[in-house]
């Protein structure tokens, strides 16, 4: 699934945002304006998420949920409020079209002939080394 997909299926109105005082870039400015932005998604009360959707946003994202649910999500890189809402809601979406995604299982696959006769040739020679290591020349 891709961001823009998710963009289209959430409105806006299902995200929360709050402001605070920030620690990142902006000189005195840090110390006097709300640039910190928090997003908050209720994942439980979404009406525009399929249950199955839920449960794989709830289980893979255990450690960003609140108590109360929500899925937070912080951003303090950029020097506004406004940039700072863009950049977390950018993250958000991003975040859940990765846990969205379905991967395709892994095929198994014999190795090739070519593979197999380079891992016969380095090995060959590696015991070639080893063999060249031991050999002294002195006859005892």
């Amino acid at each position: 699934m891709k961001p823009e997909e998710l963009k289209e299926r959430i409105p806006g109105s299902e995200l929360r945002f709050s402001a605070s005082r920030s620690g990142g870039p902006g000189g005195q400015n840090v110390n006097k304006v709300n640039t910190k932005v928090e997003l908050r998604f209720n994942v439980n009360n979404s009406t525009y998420l399929t249950e199955p959707e839920k449960e794989k946003i709830l289980y893979a994202l255990k450690n960003r949920i609140t108590a109360e649910g929500d899925l937070l999500i912080v951003s303090q890189s950029e020097r506004t409020q406004q940039g700072n809402r863009k950049r977390s809601e950018e993250k958000f979406f991003k975040l859940l079209a990765s846990v969205l995604t379905i991967n395709p299982e892994r095929k198994a696959t014999a190795p090739t002939k070519a593979s197999r006769i380079e891992r016969l040739g380095e090995k060959k020679q590696r015991s070639m080394i080893k063999k060249l290591r031991k050999e002294t020349g002195f006859e005892e």
